[in-house]
């Protein structure tokens, strides 16, 4: 297993969830299958190094499945954005508008300064707004994004236009 294209046969596709004429793509077929999620993260690792990052966000919580193997494969450190109080320490935070309502994102404080270039780590990139925030977010650090990395993207949900201009994205597969 070692292309995108044996990646693409692990994804299960369940239709009409979480609501009809929805077609969900599921991760937790690619995640129970060890050659393929080696395969994932040593693409991800593969198609990033360019990026020159020295540290990886992982992004609550599917963000944290597979930003910490790409962190350990790129021999970086690890700093997770999550959800309102579940870090201990003083922390940033940005509010964010939903479909339906809004939601927030953290970060310690410490855990990032002017001269970290972060990647940014999510599964899916759909219509960009957490991780649009999480950039937002980061930027309040003053860190300087070294690029995002998603597993799927979803086109047709324009996403990568809500992310800052001139930051490159990377996905594994597009949908």
């Amino acid at each position: 297993m070692k292309s995108t294209a044996d990646i693409r046969t692990l994804i299960r596709e369940i239709p009409d969830f979480p609501k009809p004429g929805i077609l969900f793509r599921d991760i937790t077929t690619l995640l129970q299958n060890a050659d393929g999620l080696r395969a994932t993260i040593d693409l991800m690792a593969e198609q990033v190094s360019s990026y020159q990052p020295d540290c990886i966000v992982g992004i609550e919580s599917r963000g944290f499945i597979f930003g910490m193997p790409l962190a350990y494969q790129l021999g970086l450190s690890f700093i997770p954005v999550r959800k309102p109080g579940k870090l201990p320490a003083a922390v940033h935070q940005i509010s964010y508008d939903l479909e339906y309502g809004q939601d927030s994102l953290e970060v310690h404080q410490d855990a990032l300064h002017k001269s970290h270039r972060p990647l940014i780590v999510d599964d899916l990139l759909a219509t960009g707004g957490t991780a649009a925030a999480t950039a937002q977010l980061i930027q309040q650090t003053g860190a300087t994004i070294a690029g995002f990395s998603f597993v799927i993207e979803l086109k047709e949900l324009n996403g990568r236009q809500k992310l800052p201009d001139g930051i490159p994205v990377n996905t594994l597969l597009s949908y």
